[in-house]
């Protein structure tokens, strides 16, 4: 058990879990206010993020930092990571054993964080924190409450830029979000 994401970042550092650490250049563990009551979950860290070494600094974060903007969320004061610390090649989706082997820092970094909310961008994952019965189309915009934490699954910003008539939903769903932060 960790006391500190500080801990879990060095372990991430060293981590061989799986083949994703063969290919990076370097980890990407997570950002933002430590006692956030929000986190946003994304799948892995893509070509920038990878050189970076932050998560969502690409097209896909630039993108989600106008939304946040407009929403009037300020990304200093929540928290963002992902279901996988390394890259997977080609930015595809991680298979389940990647996802798997890096769950549990996942887990650790939500149990010292606490947030109240936690925002699932993309079908990755929702599935691999609520489970597999869940897919994003059906999901998206709608809260769902495990363990006292309620959960808002919506697309990931990077569907957005392939698919824009996704933004609107987007927008919608980071306005739900917004009204619950007002209102704990």
């Amino acid at each position: 058990m960790f006391e500190k994401l500080e801990e879990i970042d060095e372990v991430v550092k060293k981590c061989t879990k799986c083949n994703l650490c063969k290919n990076r250049t370097q980890t990407v563990f997570g950002t933002g206010n430590q006692n956030a009551e929000v986190m946003f979950i994304g799948e892995g860290p893509g070509a920038d993020e990878d050189r970076e070494g932050e998560p969502f600094v690409g097209k896909a974060g630039k993108l989600m930092n106008q939304a946040f903007l407009g929403i009037g969320i300020k990304r200093e004061d929540v928290y963002i990571g992902n279901i996988v610390k390394c890259r997977p090649p080609g930015n595809r989706t991680p298979f389940k054993e990647e996802a798997n082997a890096c769950l549990d820092y996942l887990r650790n970094q939500v149990m010292i964080i606490k947030p109240k909310i936690v925002v699932l961008m993309g079908n990755t994952a929702l599935k691999n924190i609520l489970g597999e019965e869940y897919g994003i189309t059906a999901s998206r915009g709608k809260w769902i409450e495990k363990k006292g934490i309620k959960y808002m699954p919506t697309f990931h910003p990077a569907a957005l830029l392939r698919d824009d008539s996704k933004k609107i939903d987007f927008w919608k769903d980071l306005k739900l979000v917004k009204e619950k932060m007002l209102k704990i």
